[in-house]
């Protein structure tokens, strides 16, 4: 079967899928994906893109439709799966008429808000949606935004997602076996901007340092909007990483104790389940979509409210004051995470390429 994923930006838990789907018997797969060519924007070496037939595009040659449309019939494809509906180049081919033979999949992780903007999405998106075969959503939360589009149920499929578990997995016992025992230091990885609730952790993390007798460092990896915030809070106890590129994190899971992503709004971050598979305990907020699959609260991690910030400040401390109990949580995380691991994300979607391509036309 040949499959042509348009993608909107490349990242290392998707390289790590298309990899693995890259060694499926039988299913040629061609990505198209933009890579991060805005200076002002940290971004990902082009050695994520090996092992399998991807072609980073820039951010002009993204946006052309013609340049898109050429790329994809060059392909041939079977199935087109399409990220999202923000791209007018790829909206155009869901709606081509010379591709009516193709299947259509459309991948989406945004979750049900009940904002007014979703109750009326369908009036403006309702002709892409039908001409979906299959919507592949992250989890619940998107789950619950498909069904309001009128997608049918037997229409919809759990798993847009998975993450490099084979190289995280390892980091469990490794650190249960560092010669000093468990890390003694909290990590956040993701951008420095307002969405990911960043004055937020480091006005918590300020107020965790006078909770307790010996305050464990705030590591953070990443970068954005907020920089000077984090700049101004090195003197606190925070230790700014910068970007850090996919293949240097597994010696940041090492050396953690636990993730903490306090966003505001996060439709099904990554990184949460990435550092559940590393064995790491996660704090994260309500807003975080990936935490309905993947965090139970006080089991592998906390979960706390959006943007309150003392209930951070809680959670923190009862993470510093349980320090015995986080390799039982971290081993608990991991286990809630294997489910996504990119083999098993290749072998579903690969189950599903395969009942589309096997389904009747009017079906």
């Amino acid at each position: 079967m040949r499959v042509v994923f348009c993608w909107a930006y490349i990242s290392g838990y998707m390289a790590a899928c298309w990899r693995a789907l890259a060694k499926v018997p039988g299913v040629e797969s061609t990505v198209l994906t933009v890579r991060y060519d805005d200076p002002r924007i940290p971004g990902f070496d082009d050695e994520i893109a090996k092992g399998f037939d991807c072609r980073l595009m820039s951010t002009k040659e993204f946006n052309d439709e013609q340049y898109v449309d050429q790329l994809v019939r060059h392909a041939d494809p079977q199935v087109l799966v399409v990220c999202g509906w923000a791209s007018l180049p790829y909206n155009k081919l869901v709606l081509d008429a010379r591709l009516a033979g193709v299947k259509m999949v459309l991948a989406m992780d945004t979750p049900w808000r009940r904002t007014l903007r979703q109750r009326i999405a369908r009036l403006k998106i309702g002709p892409m949606i039908d001409r979906m075969d299959a919507v592949m959503v992250p989890g619940e939360r998107a789950w619950q935004y498909a069904n309001n589009l009128q997608v049918p149920p037997n229409r919809i499929y759990r798993g847009m997602y998975g993450i490099d578990y084979e190289a995280f997995a390892p980091l469990y016992q490794q650190r249960v076996n560092l010669p000093g025992g468990w890390p003694k230091q909290f990590l956040f990885c993701g951008r420095y901007m307002d969405i990911k609730g960043m004055d937020i952790l480091l006005d918590a993390y300020r107020h965790y340092r006078h909770t307790v007798p010996d305050p464990w460092p705030l590591v953070c990896c990443g970068g954005g909007e907020m920089q000077k915030l984090v700049d101004a809070a090195k003197r606190d106890g925070v230790i700014d990483l910068g970007f850090v590129q996919p293949r240097d994190l597994s010696q940041l899971w090492l050396k953690s104790s636990a993730l903490v992503l306090p966003s505001r709004f996060d439709p099904w971050p990554l990184v949460v389940v990435e550092a559940s598979s590393a064995g790491l305990p996660v704090i994260c907020t309500e807003a975080c979509g990936s935490a309905i699959e993947t965090v139970r609260d006080l089991y592998s991690g906390r979960v706390i409210p959006t943007g309150d910030l003392h209930a951070l400040v809680r959670a923190l401390k009862w993470t510093h004051d349980h320090y015995d109990q986080l390799p039982e949580l971290g081993q608990r995380a991991q286990e809630m995470a294997a489910p996504y691991a990119a083999e098993v994300w290749a072998q579903r979607w690969t189950s599903m390429f395969q009942r589309l391509l096997a389904a009747p036309e009017n079906s």
